[in-house]
């Protein structure tokens, strides 16, 4: 994939009907050389063959869509999202992915790519789930085998990658990440996700990341991070404090709207995102750090107390939010399943 020059600030994509269309010159980036950059794609010419198709599976939903590439744009075709009870018996799983892929299949599909939740083999398509509350019933499961019988593929052209590096991939091929050299991706949802990368490519080993390149091994005064940074955490802090039970997205709201003790706690939990992940940003050698997941949707919120709590640790990285958002994986894990 080619690397075009930066030329201005990302946009959020163009949506017709069921079809996102984004060129490199929407989301800040100029074209190659008399290439015709508008945002209706110009020149740019999808074929059906050529789409990949891609599944986003997280803990409560499946995202699935027909994904095309160029070195200048990316077309998001039949995305569809259903609803995924991640304890579930295999069967109830398997047939929910089933048909995610039917809805988002079109023309003759060659190639998928799931980007999926740890702990999981990508190199073997199985998961190691046991016990860890989530997707139990697929542990031990030759997954790659299973999705590539149903779509009727060979297993060779099902693959698999982790869902933060997909999410931070898209971010960095065609978001927020304007294709620096060294970037850091951080997903804030249920917990934290992370993806350090070099030129697009995921690190996780080395001394300059955390544990296979993972946030939620990094530890916090003391305690695993996500006892501090996670939904579990924030809601928890917040009922201890107050005595009511909200959503996180009811505490930011709250933060938002003269809530002291939401404001407070909402700024405790970013400084220490900041400082905890702060070392690990500052070794990689970021010069871009991008956040993204449902809290990054309160930048007006987290920007402020995450950049002091990255600053204190020395981190000196462009903090920016994510540009892609909910299309980012599915982007992310087209361009990682296209690479030679």
């Amino acid at each position: 994939m080619a690397v075009p020059a930066i030329e201005e600030a990302p946009r959020r994509p163009t949506r017709s009907g069921g079809i996102i269309l984004v060129t490199i010159s929407s989301l800040g980036y100029s074209g190659k050389p008399g290439v015709d950059r508008d945002e209706t794609m110009g020149p740019t010419i999808f074929a059906d063959d050529d789409a990949i198709l891609v599944l986003d599976v997280g803990g409560g939903h499946v995202s699935a869509a027909a994904v095309s590439l160029s070195d200048t744009a990316f077309r998001i075709d039949r995305r569809t999202e259903l609803p995924l009870d991640s304890s579930a018996g295999r069967d109830a799983i398997l047939a929910t992915l089933s048909r995610s892929m039917e809805a988002a299949r079109r023309g003759g599909v060659t190639r998928c790519v799931a980007a999926m939740p740890g702990p999981f083999d990508y190199a073997l398509g199985s998961g190691r789930f046991e016990g860890i509350g989530k997707f139990d019933a697929l542990a031990g499961l030759d997954l790659r085998a299973t999705l590539a019988g149903r779509l009727g593929i060979g297993p060779a052209d099902v693959s698999f990658v982790n869902d933060a590096v997909a999410y931070g991939i898209g971010e960095w091929a065609f978001g927020a990440g304007r294709r620096t050299d060294r970037m850091v991706c951080l997903t804030l949802g249920t917990g934290v996700g992370s993806a350090f990368l070099n030129a697009g490519s995921s690190v996780a080993e080395g001394r300059a990341v955390p544990l296979r390149g993972e946030a939620h091994t990094v530890e916090f005064d003391g305690s695993p991070l996500e006892t501090t940074v996670s939904t579990a955490a924030i809601r928890r802090a917040y009922t201890a404090s107050t005595g009511t039970t909200c959503t996180v997205e009811e505490i930011f709201t709250r933060a938002r709207t003269g809530d002291e003790t939401a404001h407070t706690l909402v700024t405790s939990t970013m400084l220490a995102l900041g400082h905890a992940m702060g070392p690990w940003i500052r070794s990689f050698g970021a010069t871009t750090t991008v956040v993204g997941g449902a809290m990054s949707r309160s930048w007006d919120l987290i920007e402020s107390p995450l950049q002091a709590g990255l600053q204190a640790a020395g981190a000196v990285s462009t903090l920016r939010p994510a540009a892609l958002l909910d299309d980012a994986p599915l982007v992310g894990a087209a361009v990682w399943a296209a690479r030679p």
